[in-house]
């Protein structure tokens, strides 16, 4: 038998505003087969959620082709339904019409189409809130009603983007754990499923297979098979060692190699562009905080203890984690992350020496910053409007990605004095540099 899902050496470009290509996906090629849980894990930019719409057929690739049992698609794939991050319920519709939905358009009868509908409600544990509308719901319970209404069609495959990413933790958690013992009971109505996700312990959890997907392009960097019987603990050894092994590889750490000769505390101009080195999404206060309770450990710590004090996933540290090494501030081998010399210095040092510790960092090894210090010290005045690094910045990211990282770049020279920023004018400018009014 064909798989359900085969991705064929996919390629996936996009048209940035001026005209400029923006890859995407980069001949990616994998099977989703009966029986099993595929999870697709990268970080932001990583175009995993482009990967499932194009598998889905809601995306044309670029070049490669998918194909349903066999047959290439070239339109929405018939075998699989969606479940999103944002529920995408329509609000002026109960809970029983939004499960309906989908029979509706397939033409199933009214008297059939309320029947499973009622049966996926009660599945999913929602029976009395037929009635009730999306605005009457916990978002535990609309994203309820988001898998009931994608299984009630019985799909051969279940998507799902980040379907828990917009929950709190304990219901995060709880609806996991449903979906598993559904799955486990196999009452559930869909033969594999495939699941988006940039946290690695619920791709653990939930997978048989991880894809790992690189960045800039994305990439498939490696697949891993999850052999954990389920329930799987969560806190045993086994599944804390596979953790560890996934964030290798996220990460691009090698554990088997020697670790690189670091010079603590060196201040060497950072490889890379902006666009080959994007900045992490973290703040200088959230740097800070990390590189503190590593000091309070004497220096150094494992990122899974941090986690597990603070409550939070290991992956929702990475990216302060990856701006500390970035900056030189921490070095990380084998999910133990340590501080650097300088790092030490900037946690013991006084506000304004800190500062000055920031910025000789961020400017010599974060490029972008680099590269918006160096453009305003080309300008006679010291001054550049937000638009020019923007449109650079859209040769390699979306819009929402390239303002996301200004907006970093911005919070990291601010914090050094190494230039400000007025959002109302969209103005960059040195520090120092006076604007004439």
């Amino acid at each position: 038998m064909p798989p359900i899902i085969a991705v064929e050496h996919v390629t996936k470009t996009f048209t940035t505003p001026e005209g400029q290509p923006l890859p995407v996906l980069v001949d990616v090629s994998f099977e989703l087969h009966n029986g099993e849980i595929v999870a697709l894990l990268g970080r932001s930019g990583s175009g995993k959620s482009t990967l499932l719409r194009t598998a889905a057929g809601l995306i044309a690739p670029t070049s490669g082709e998918v194909r349903y049992r066999g047959t290439r698609i070239n339109s929405a794939n018939p075998g699989v339904s969606m479940v999103f991050q944002s529920f995408a319920l329509l609000p002026w519709l109960t809970v029983q019409a939004n499960v309906e939905l989908g029979l509706t358009a397939r033409g199933v009868p009214g008297a059939e189409r309320r029947e499973r509908a009622l049966r996926a409600i009660d599945m999913i544990g929602l029976d009395g809130f037929e009635s009730a509308y999306p605005k009457e719901l916990s978002g535990g319970m609309r994203q309820r009603v988001g898998f009931a209404r994608a299984l009630v069609v019985e799909p051969d495959a279940l998507f799902m983007d980040e379907p828990f990413s917009a929950l709190d933790v304990l219901t995060a958690e709880n609806l996991r754990g449903e979906l598993l013992r559904l799955w486990e009971a196999h009452e559930f109505p869909t033969r594999a499923i495939l699941v988006v996700t940039h946290n690695i312990e619920e791709a653990v959890q939930l997978a048989d297979r991880i894809l790992v997907l690189g960045t800039s392009p994305g990439r498939i960097k490696a697949e891993l098979a999850v052999a954990l019987p389920r329930p799987r603990d969560r806190h045993s050894a086994a599944f804390e060692e596979l953790v560890d092994r996934v964030y290798d590889v996220l990460t691009g750490r090698d554990r088997s190699a020697p670790a690189p000769e670091v010079v603590a505390g060196s201040a060497v101009p950072g490889p890379g562009t902006p666009i080959d080195v994007p900045l992490p999404a973290a703040s200088v206060g959230g740097i800070a905080g990390l590189l503190e309770i590593v000091a309070a450990q004497g220096g150094e710590d494992g990122l899974a203890e941090i986690a597990e004090r603070l409550a939070f996933e290991v992956d929702d540290l990475l990216p302060l984690v990856d701006a500390a090494a970035l900056l030189g501030l921490a070095d990380v081998h084998e999910a133990q992350i340590s501080l650097t010399e300088q790092g030490a210095t900037f946690v013991a040092a006084d506000i304004q020496t800190s500062k000055e510790i920031f910025a000789r960092l961020a400017r010599t090894r974060a490029p972008l910053v680099r590269a918006i210090v160096s453009a305003l010290e080309t300008t006679t005045d010291g001054n550049l409007r937000d638009r020019f690094f923007l449109d650079l910045l859209r040769r390699g990211f979306g819009d929402e990605d390239a303002r996301h990282q200004l907006d970093v770049a911005v919070d990291w020279g601010r914090y050094g004095e190494l230039f400000d920023y007025d959002a109302d004018t969209g103005l960059l400018q040195l520090e120092g540099v006076v604007v004439p009014g």
